[in-house]
Order: structure tokens, then C-alpha cells, then sequence
């Protein structure tokens, strides 16, 4: 049975101002995790981290909300998964309102359940 998923648009955008005049500034955060230690994927993430800083930081629409990476852990296993789990607060808090991630199997490999 598919859970009923409930979209709530965040609120409160940052003002700021671009040649005079006022913008709202979306506050993004990047999510990243790679599974095992291998040499591979610890590239990978590296590459990830600096990817969606680079891809944030030059959005002029956007402000940075926090990169938030979990190296090493399998989606599985939420409860290690600390900087998801901040990431997660940080949402239910009110301070992120898009998250950008590699893939939705980023977040969890089974997706209706988390």
C-alpha cells in the first residue's frame, strides 16, 4: 500500500537585494552519501560535495543552507546516518526549503518508507 505523500512548500525565503532591487533567496541544502569506503566512491562523494557547493553558491537565486553528507553508510541504516538525520531536522525547523541530491536512493533505498 502507497503512502499518501503530503508536499508543503516552505514560507520564509531570505530577502536580499540584486541591483536595487528586493529578491527572495531560496535556501538550499545538498544531501550526499556514498555507501562503502572503496576508493571509488570516496571520490565519488568528494566529487558530490564539491559539486552541489560549486552549484549553489554560483545560483544567484539561491543561499546555502548546508551541505550535509554522510560518508560510508548505506541507505539502509538511518540511524547512522547523521547528517541526514540534521538534515531532516533542519527541514522539519523551517531553515531548508530545497534539497538537491544525486538521487532520490541518496535519501533511502526504499523511499515510501522513510
Amino acid at each position: 500500500m502507497m503512502k499518501k505523500v503530503e508536499v508543503i512548500k516552505g514560507e520564509g525565503l531570505l530577502n536580499g537585494r540584486r541591483n536595487g532591487a528586493e529578491i527572495n533567496l531560496k535556501r538550499v541544502a545538498a544531501y550526499c552519501r556514498v555507501s562503502t569506503d572503496s576508493e571509488d566512491q570516496l571520490q565519488s562523494y568528494h566529487s558530490q560535495v564539491k559539486y552541489y557547493t560549486d552549484l549553489i553558491n554560483e545560483n544567484p537565486d539561491w543561499t546555502m543552507a548546508g551541505i550535509y553528507a554522510d560518508e560510508a553508510i548505506t541507505g539502509t541504516q538511518i540511524d547512522k546516518r547523521l547528517d541526514f538525520q540534521r538534515l531532516i531536522n533542519d527541514c522539519m525547523n523551517g531553515d531548508i526549503d530545497m534539497i538537491i541530491t544525486k538521487s532520490i536512493s541518496r535519501f533511502a533505498r526504499n523511499s515510501a518508507s522513510s
